[in-house]
């Protein structure tokens, strides 16, 4: 059984680690106010982009582009998986290194090459996939630049015909305390049939372009893949921040109920120790006096 000394030693111990987990928490808290609202104020202009480049796609059926062109022969896929390059954030690197294990195993008819942004998930399954290129960033929050130059890569890998698909796997935010571990298809942009005459009946008018829909879709187009890529990237950065908030507030409530169970034990022996001293210090008088 511990004595008081030891309890002493663990109870200093756990204070320690108690405040490491609070001063944790509450940094991950405002990086985490920072990042939701980036990805927020990101998601309706990514959405809106792709949404117009699928309808003037749409609506002009003899446009075409490499990023639209579809190639079954190609049996290549590039999978840009997105995880931290720090722990201490919970189920977060768990997830992802769980649906990579997962989309490996499972995948049959394509050749999976895992390209990465974060250590952790490479770290795991390294030894157990077909690794390809690991992307750092000067600064921990990267800039829309330093996406474009990512994006870019990929792209070419795709527009050169040196792989038929383009993957991310990321943790998209939902809240601070939830997130969905996301596999999305980038290349080739695909605008089925059914969506095409969808969006026809929904637009039944002659636009007009300037200077044309296949100048204004060259431009958009590659700037729809760059904005997934980097809205991907907020979505897990936003992610990683909440998961890790939400661990360290669940490690420093088990660092407080760890001292009051600790204090409690060792107040019991302290008030043992008390009591067996004075039955000795009677005893004794009850001796002396008899």
């Amino acid at each position: 059984m511990a004595n008081i000394k030891e309890l002493k030693k663990r109870i200093k111990s756990t204070k320690g680690t108690f405040k490491i987990t609070k001063a944790m928490k509450l940094v991950s808290a405002a990086k985490l106010n920072k990042a939701q609202m980036r990805i927020l104020g990101m998601r309706p202009y990514a959405t809106e982009l792709e949404q117009t480049v699928r309808t003037v796609s749409a609506l002009n059926k003899d446009y075409s582009s490499m990023y639209f062109k579809e190639n079954p022969e190609n049996r290549q896929s590039v999978v840009l998986v997105i995880s931290s390059n720090k722990g201490l954030c919970g189920s977060y690197n768990s997830s992802i290194t769980k649906a990579a294990r997962r989309l490996q195993r499972e995948t049959t008819g394509e050749q999976l090459k895992f390209y990465f942004i974060g250590k952790k998930t490479r770290d795991l399954i390294q030894k157990e996939v077909n690794v390809g290129k690991s992307f750092t960033f000067v600064k921990q929050d990267a800039t829309f630049e330093e996406v474009r130059k990512i994006a870019d890569e990929l792209a070419a890998l795709f527009t050169t015909g040196e792989v038929g698909k383009v993957y991310v796997m990321y943790n998209s935010f939902i809240s601070a305390m939830a997130f969905e571990t996301k596999l999305k298809q980038l290349l080739p942009l695909v605008v089925t049939e059914q969506e095409k005459e969808a969006l026809a009946a929904k637009f039944p008018y002659d636009y007009k372009y300037e200077p044309s829909a296949a100048s204004i879709l060259d431009t958009l187009v590659p700037e729809v893949f760059v904005t997934s890529v980097y809205t991907a990237l907020l979505d897990a950065v936003a992610s990683e921040h909440g998961a890790r908030m939400s661990a360290m507030e669940n490690a420093s409530k088990n660092c407080k109920e760890m001292i009051r169970k600790l204090s409690l034990k060792m107040n019991k022996l302290r008030q043992a120790k008390i009591t067996t001293e004075l039955a000795e210090v009677v005893s004794g008088a009850e001796s002396l006096n008899g």
